[in-house]
């Protein structure tokens, strides 16, 4: 993981998502959570999938790509 003093841009990242860790491929300050769209600072990003390669602000997020029929509407 890139401290905050090695980015060289303060751009969208592009990540590989690895069990358990995950490598920057392109420098950046952040990701978009896969199902709201939510820049996500690198420093918490904490939820992904390795199977689809894509990360997730939240728990629910998670829940709501994997099982959509179980997440209700607020």
């Amino acid at each position: 993981m890139l401290n905050r003093s090695d980015r060289s841009t303060a751009g969208e990242a592009e990540i590989r998502y690895l069990d358990g860790d995950f490598r920057v491929v392109r420098p950046g300050a952040f990701v978009r959570c896969a199902v709201t769209g939510v820049p996500i600072p690198l420093e918490e990003l904490k939820y992904w999938s390795v199977d689809l390669q894509e990360p997730y602000v939240s728990p629910q997020a998670v829940l709501q790509r994997h099982f959509p029929e179980r997440v209700k509407s607020a």
